[in-house]
């Protein structure tokens, strides 16, 4: 995983609620043991007709909207707690994914893959829906380290909460074994001392 940095991008918005993971990624698609391809099969049945062409009038198809931030209806990621559902969104370029709230496991399989969900308040998340509706350039700003959110259309920013070992592993790109490997020497210390 590469390091989670301070970043700035316009976003993707699908203001759906209750979005599950069958729908994220169907499981048709989760044969596959590796990461491979699943950006492509993102939001499937909402994103291709039967014989494989784009809805048009779905957002990943419309090229109006773009960036490195999804930003979701309530309830994100709720159902099966397949991780190949974090493994599509990163597939596809997200960073990020913005909403009011995110079913637990899917929470964490998004952190375990370097996405980072960031949860805002209701009030936070219709402002930012009405700013891209007004302004599909319009860019949100996340803070990582100062754990903010910000959206630069209205300058409002809000905190958003991340558990602090998940946070360190994002900003020094590390999963969870590297994160172990990295603290190699202390643990053959204190192996050391016990025995």
């Amino acid at each position: 995983m590469g390091k989670y940095i301070t970043f700035t991008s316009s976003v993707v918005p699908l203001p759906i609620e209750n979005i599950d993971t069958d729908q994220i990624i169907p499981a048709r698609f989760l044969k596959a043991t590796n990461k491979d391809g699943f950006g492509d099969n993102l939001f499937a049945d909402w994103r291709y007709n039967k014989d494989g062409s784009p809805k048009l009038d779905f957002v990943l198809n419309n090229p109006t909207f773009g960036g490195t931030i999804l930003v979701a209806g309530k309830n994100f990621g709720s159902g099966s707690s397949r991780e190949h559902a974090a493994w599509a969104i990163d597939g596809y370029g997200f960073k990020a994914v913005v909403s009011s709230f995110f079913a637990d496991i899917f929470q964490n399989n998004a952190l375990n893959n370097g996405v980072l969900p960031v949860v805002v308040s209701a009030d936070f998340l219709a402002e930012v829906f009405a700013s891209v509706n007004s302004n599909p350039k319009a860019t949100l700003t996340i803070n990582l380290q100062n754990q903010t959110i910000t959206s630069n259309a209205t300058g409002k920013s809000e905190t958003f909460t991340i558990n602090t070992y998940k946070k360190e592993c994002l900003l020094n790109g590390l999963d969870d074994i590297d994160y172990l490997l990295s603290k190699k020497e202390q643990i053959e210390a204190y192996e050391k001392l016990i025995k």
